[in-house]
């Protein structure tokens, strides 16, 4: 059996999870004492320095790792009408900046998480076998979000085209309506590793627009009975992976913590994992 890894999508938005008066700067700190892995989030909205990902490699335990979401313009967010050369030099300057986390042997891998409107087709096959070889010497998770990747026999030819090129296969599990959501599909891609990504079950937010913070779509606490049917569905996962990441994407006050916490329970794992140093 791999090695399962359990922890959220990002740090700072877990603001009911964190002592009172502690300082945004030591909230990894603080987190790193319950989680060997974390999702870095900020990095979708806006490139980051190499020193910020320095910083954190240096704030976090030996064995931390980090799985890193790629910057929106690569994954073509924002319907951007940029040329390959454009491009290449956005993505060039994203793979420059996580440098130290490389060299410090904490990054695991850069999520690609497509928009739901990155249809299944050759446009967009072609694109992502471009973002392959672009970002050739990372592990590279895949996160679609529109059905068509995995409808009919379109889902054993996504599963083909991931595996052929080394590309990890996201599992998610998130409402189930409409073509903006994709059906969990448990099936390991890249022997290495494989993610899992639970972004809460809130059907009446998920496509609601004009919302307030991005947490209010994901607000949802799973029960024990829903957590425990997951873990049946991904756990096989990891007799076939090195290692499985388990990220609770739920993040709406503490929900994406106590969800994980009560994984780590349910898995027997430890909770504390290092002791952080007071100022």
């Amino acid at each position: 059996m791999g090695t399962v890894l359990v922890g959220t999508c990002a740090w700072s938005d877990h603001t009911d999870f964190y002592p009172p008066g502690l300082k945004p700067t030591r909230q990894l700190e603080y987190y790193a004492q319950f989680f060997p892995v974390v999702e870095i989030d900020s990095t979708f909205y806006a490139l980051q320095p190499a020193r910020n990902f320095d910083g954190w490699a240096r704030k976090t335990p030996e064995n931390f790792v980090f799985d890193v979401k790629a910057y929106r313009v690569i994954t073509r967010h924002d319907r951007s009408p940029m040329d390959k050369d454009e491009l290449a030099y956005i993505v060039n300057r994203f793979a420059s900046s996580l440098t130290p986390l490389e060299e410090a042997g904490k990054l695991r891998a850069v999520l690609l998480q497509f928009p739901p409107f990155f249809v299944c087709n050759p446009r967009n096959i072609s694109y992502l076998l471009w973002c392959r070889e672009r970002l050739a010497s990372f592990t590279l998770a895949v996160e679609f979000r529109h059905r068509s990747w995995f409808e009919g026999d379109t889902r054993d030819q996504t599963l083909k085209l991931l595996a052929d090129n080394r590309l990890v296969n996201v599992v998610c599990d998130e409402p189930q309506i409409g073509q903006g959501s994709v059906p969990m599909v448990a099936e390991v891609t890249y022997p290495k590793l494989v993610i899992c990504r639970f972004h809460g079950r809130n059907a009446q937010m998920w496509y609601r627009k004009g919302l307030k913070t991005s947490g209010e779509r994901f607000n949802y606490l799973y029960s024990d009975e829903e957590l425990e049917e997951l873990l049946g569905r991904v756990l096989p996962l990891s007799e076939k992976a090195e290692e499985m990441h388990i990220l609770m994407n739920n993040n709406f006050g503490d929900y994406a913590v106590r969800n994980a916490l009560r994984i780590r329970e349910m898995l027997g794992i430890n909770h504390r994992c290092t002791q952080m140093e007071p100022d």
